[in-house]
């Protein structure tokens, strides 16, 4: 690789380990907050040493913020929280060998606005781009495309400092179970400070967006998949049309939106009409399915040829919060048919779509589409209304077709139920107990869905 220059982040001068008293954090849904005792944004891995040698002095537990796009507890702690905010550089770039180091706080934003100044790109990415790089590898974080894995399989090494400030440097041949633990590792390893991935040339995507009555398109959906690099489907609750989203590559020149355009379509029409619409739902849940039914029928079709991380990218302005299960492929047309009856026997107030994705199976030890070609389902519900009937109901449906939740969206399993679904997860257990053996990185949420760390001998400490 050779070392490329960055565009330095902000130089001001942050105390490394401390906060003031009243200070606080929250996601971004704002349902997940927490105040340390300690808020450390170091800038260097010196400075990141100093924070965890500080943190053990004063009894505290660790735990790591990105950009506070999930919407569960893993990054909550009464101990001392860690922003690498100012450790968010590209490192090196290697365009021969399609390789790309960068330190851990860099967002996806940020990522795909480098790599497009040096002709490359990620081969696939999500729908949103303030998620930093190592929060959406740690979480499994994902796009879709049926011959596509999720971010964290475009890893191939992975910088993680150890709670005693060691630096080991995980990759395929150094540590096989280690490196394949760290790709979806919910920060209970230690701390991600850099990782390297594996890019493409930069490329185009011809993307089609269009209505198709929801029936067909289930019945098509094994078709729909294969003939497309990337598809995903949208259904709003009780509309009998869906919306079908086809991105495929091209070579052809890019023809990107005016500002004005971008702004029509991106902001006032998906964010702002869409907010202004739930928020009619929210105040009367009876219109709920009318509305619903509007918003489809206003959808439409449409199309354009951009840069891939222009395409795959949307702003999203709208408060909401998720739950989303990775499910066997072959069953995610009887999983959404399931939904839609639940939805339509209990007449639930659900404004905001049903998302559907789909992912190859990976070997991450905690990867949800571990092993297995994967649908993602995910459920959403808008800011201020009640979550939890809903998405109780729906994991309910989910339990039935062997799923595994997304590590970084709501859901309510724990470590009882989910250990049954990863077939290594005994293994997974055994670096963590390796890697973190006091429990330095452990929070309440690691408790629920983990367990306790487990000791070098394999017992519960």
């Amino acid at each position: 690789m050779r070392t490329v220059s960055a565009r330095p982040r902000s130089s001001t001068t942050l105390n490394a380990s401390a906060q003031a008293p009243d200070s606080s954090w929250r996601n971004w849904d704002g349902r997940q907050r927490c105040t340390p005792a300690a808020f450390a944004r170091p800038a260097s891995l010196e400075q990141l040493r100093e924070v965890l040698a500080r943190a053990q002095e004063a009894g505290h537990g660790v735990r790591v913020a990105g950009s506070g796009h999930s919407f569960t507890g893993l990054v909550l702690t009464e101990g001392t929280l860690v922003s690498l905010e100012r450790m968010g550089r590209v490192l090196e770039v290697d365009r021969a060998r399609g390789l790309v180091r960068v330190q851990a706080g860099i967002t996806l934003r940020e990522l795909n606005l480098a790599l497009h100044r040096h002709g490359l790109a990620l081969e696939n990415l999500g729908d949103v781009d303030r998620q930093s790089i190592a929060g959406a590898t740690a979480t499994g974080t994902h796009g879709t495309g049926a011959q596509l894995r999720n971010i964290s399989a475009q890893l191939q090494a992975v910088q993680l400092m150890c709670a005693d400030g060691s630096i080991l440097e995980l990759d395929q041949e150094s540590d096989p179970d280690a490196w394949r633990a760290a790709r979806v590792s919910l920060g209970a390893l230690g701390v991600v400070s850099a990782l390297t991935l594996r890019v493409v040339p930069a490329f185009r995507l011809r993307a089609h967006d269009g209505p198709m009555p929801l029936d067909r398109a289930l019945e098509q959906l094994d078709a729909l998949v294969a003939e497309h690099d990337h598809f995903e489907l949208y259904w709003f609750p009780y509309a009998e049309q869906a919306l079908l989203r086809r991105n495929d590559r091209s070579f052809e020149p890019a023809v990107p939106r005016g500002a004005v355009r971008t702004y029509m379509d991106d902001v006032l029409l998906v964010n702002h009409g869409l907010g202004a619409l739930c928020r009619l739902g929210r105040r009367h849940p009876r219109l709920i399915p009318q509305l619903n039914r509007l918003v489809t029928r206003l959808a439409g079709s449409s199309t354009r040829l951009d840069d891939s991380f222009r395409v795959f990218v949307s702003p999203r302005l709208v408060r909401f919060t998720e739950m989303e299960y990775a499910i066997p492929r072959e069953r995610a047309a009887q999983a959404i048919r399931e939904v839609r009856e639940l939805l339509h026997q209990q007449r639930l107030p659900v404004s905001f779509p049903i998302e559907v994705r789909f992912v190859a199976a990976d070997d991450a030890l905690l990867s949800p589409a571990h092993g297995r070609d994967s649908c993602y389902i995910a459920v959403h519900v808008f800011d201020q209304m009640a979550y939890e009937p809903y998405f109780r109901e729906v994991e309910a449906i989910m339990d039935r077709h062997d799923g595994r939740p997304h590590w970084g969206k709501r859901h309510f399993q724990t470590a009882q139920t989910l250990a049954p679904r990863y077939p290594e997860w005994e293994r997974f257990a055994q670096v963590r107990a390796r890697l973190d053996p006091e429990g330095l990185f452990a929070n309440a949420e690691l408790e629920r869905v983990l367990g306790p760390v487990k000791g070098p001998g394999g017992a519960l400490d």
